[in-house]
């Protein structure tokens, strides 16, 4: 039989520090997506406009912290619920990167494109994890 008894989640930080956090986590992907970006073009010869890296990351962070407050309310046992939720979606978002291989974009471009999704991620857990506990 299985327990149908939510687990007890620990507040959340007050909404500033909630804020910000998430906003130094978006800077932080944003920062190292940018600088692999650049690295990426330099080696490929090609041009590179950092505003898409900067932007994408900012996204990627605000979409996860959604997702991620969106599980703390509703699964009763959050964290096991994130434990796999989390490395699922970076997996399934390499899925469109995949895809531009057939648009001819370079394996390069292709693996530093799923490196900066996993970079959003590393940046953003560890700052939720903190103010948004599980």
């Amino acid at each position: 039989m299985t327990s149908s008894v939510r687990q007890t989640v620990p507040p959340a930080a007050p909404p500033a520090r909630v804020a910000l956090a998430i906003v130094l986590a978006a800077l932080v992907a944003a920062v190292v997506n940018t600088l692999l970006g650049l690295l990426i073009g330099v080696i490929e010869g090609s041009g590179y406009n950092p505003t898409t890296a900067i932007a994408y990351s900012v996204i990627g962070v605000l979409i996860g912290a959604a997702g991620w407050a969106l599980v703390r309310r509703v699964a009763p046992r959050p964290a096991a619920v994130l434990r796999w939720l989390v490395p699922l979606v970076v997996v399934l978002s390499f899925i469109p990167d995949l895809l531009l291989l057939q648009y001819g974009l370079s394996v390069l471009l292709v693996v530093g494109l799923m490196v900066m999704h996993v970079v959003c991620a590393a940046a953003a857990v560890p700052a939720f994890r903190r103010v948004l506990p599980v």
